[in-house]
C-alpha cells in the first residue's frame, strides 16, 4: 500500500486495508517470549523516583504515547516499543527512536503514514479495544490496553513503572482524572486482580 492508499483506507474506515500493514498479533507476541518486560507509564511520581536503571535493565522496555521522561535516573533511556493512541510529533518521534510502535487507538483518523509504515507496525484489533472496555465499564486507558496485550504474551515478567491511576496526574499534560473518558478505580482494581491472577505481573 502506498501513502495515497493508506489516506484513503483511512478516510473510508476500512480497517481490514490499514490491518494488512501490521505484523500479526502472534508475531508481536511471540517477540516478548521469555523476556522481563518493563512498561512505563507517565504518572508524574515517577519523576521523584531512581527507577530508570531497573527500567533499563529489562528485556524490553515499553513506553506510553509521547512519553515524557524526566530524566534518565527516574525513567531510563530505551524505548523500545511504543504504545501509541496519540499523534506523535518528529521531535518526539526522534527523541523516542522506538524500535516499534503499536498503535493501540481505535481512532484509526489519528494514525499517520509515518507510524503504519514504521518498521515491525502492530494494529491493536478494535475487537480487543471493545473487550477491555465492556470489562472497564469505560474507555480503555492506552496503558491499560498494553498491559492486557503484553499479558498474552509468553513474556517471564511485566513489570509496571508509573502507574499509579492519576493519583499524581500524568506527564503528559495538565488534565484531571475528571476531564479524561478512563475509569482509574476500575482501571486500578482490574491491574489488582490481573497480579493476583498472574504472578508475572508486578507493579513497581
Amino acid at each position: 500500500m502506498n501513502r495515497l492508499g493508506f489516506y484513503l483506507a483511512r478516510t473510508l474506515r476500512n480497517d481490514a486495508a490499514i490491518a494488512a500493514l501490521s505484523v500479526p498479533q502472534a508475531e508481536l507476541l511471540g517477540a516478548a517470549s521469555g523476556k522481563q518486560v518493563a512498561l512505563v507509564g507517565n504518572a508524574r511520581a515517577l519523576s521523584g523516583g531512581r527507577q530508570g536503571a531497573a527500567i533499563d535493565a529489562a528485556d524490553l522496555v515499553v513506553r506510553i504515547n509521547r512519553a515524557p521522561m524526566t530524566s534518565a535516573e527516574s525513567h531510563g533511556t530505551r524505548t523500545d516499543w511504543l504504545a501509541l493512541a496519540v499523534r506523535l510529533p518528529e521531535a518526539d518521534r526522534q527523541r523516542l527512536e522506538p524500535g516499534r510502535i503499536l498503535w493501540m487507538s481505535p481512532k484509526r483518523k489519528r494514525l499517520d503514514w509515518a507510524t503504519a509504515r514504521s518498521p515491525g507496525f502492530y494494529l491493536h484489533p478494535l475487537a480487543d479495544y471493545h473487550a477491555l472496555a465492556r470489562q472497564l465499564g469505560a474507555p480503555p486507558s492506552t496503558g491499560i490496553m498494553a498491559v492486557d496485550l503484553l499479558l498474552r504474551a509468553p513474556l517471564s515478567a511485566l513489570t509496571l513503572y508509573g502507574f499509579d491511576f492519576f493519583a499524581s496526574q500524568s506527564l503528559s499534560g495538565s488534565r484531571s482524572a475528571a476531564q479524561v473518558p478512563h475509569d482509574f478505580a476500575a482501571e486500578a482494581a482490574w491491574v489488582r486482580a490481573r497480579a493476583v491472577a498472574d504472578p508475572r505481573l508486578r507493579l513497581s
